[in-house]
């Protein structure tokens, strides 16, 4: 059974091979280049054209292709503007605890606590800087008094 089946794809690959020489040798004969400058040149003219119609064709089949795409696109979107509007069932609430909801989804499985703020640190509030020299400074109307006059001024420079 191997042996005919290894046959048969020898036979595939080899009918393969003479459809695609025959494509060839149909499609795109044996390139013969002239000897002459000239015809040369007017080889090169030929294939230019040959390309440029190429290029025609190709821009051509893509804008019909993005044409068609976007009337699709548009009836898309006329059928569904058709067919209205879809209404969402209105959701009742639920209140259900982060736990419970993993017991219910998970069943017995379910081992972990969802107690988010079990696993918060302490923070104790620490003094700033700004808070230290506001305590210092007091009674805003005790430090204007004392810095009034030829004395507080005095104060002011000494105490820089």
């Amino acid at each position: 059974m191997l042996q005919v089946a290894a046959t048969e794809l020898e036979k595939e690959q080899v009918a393969k091979e003479q459809e695609k020489a025959a494509y060839l040798a149909e499609h795109c004969p044996p390139l013969q280049l002239p000897s002459s400058m000239q015809d040369l040149q007017e080889l090169c003219k030929k294939l230019h054209t040959k390309i440029e119609e190429v290029d025609e064709e190709r821009y051509d089949t893509e804008m019909k292709l993005q044409k068609t795409t976007k009337e699709l696109e548009d009836l898309g979107q006329k059928l569904f503007d058709l067919r209205g509007k879809f209404k969402r069932p209105p959701l009742k609430r639920v209140r259900m605890s982060a736990d419970a909801m993993l017991r219910a989804l998970l069943g017995s499985k379910h081992k972990v606590c969802m107690d988010l703020r079990a696993n918060l640190k302490q923070v104790k509030k620490e003094d700033t800087e700004k808070e230290k020299d506001l305590r210092d400074v007091g009674d805003w109307r005790k430090n204007i008094e004392e810095k009034s006059g030829m004395e507080g001024r005095k104060k002011m420079f000494e105490g820089e």
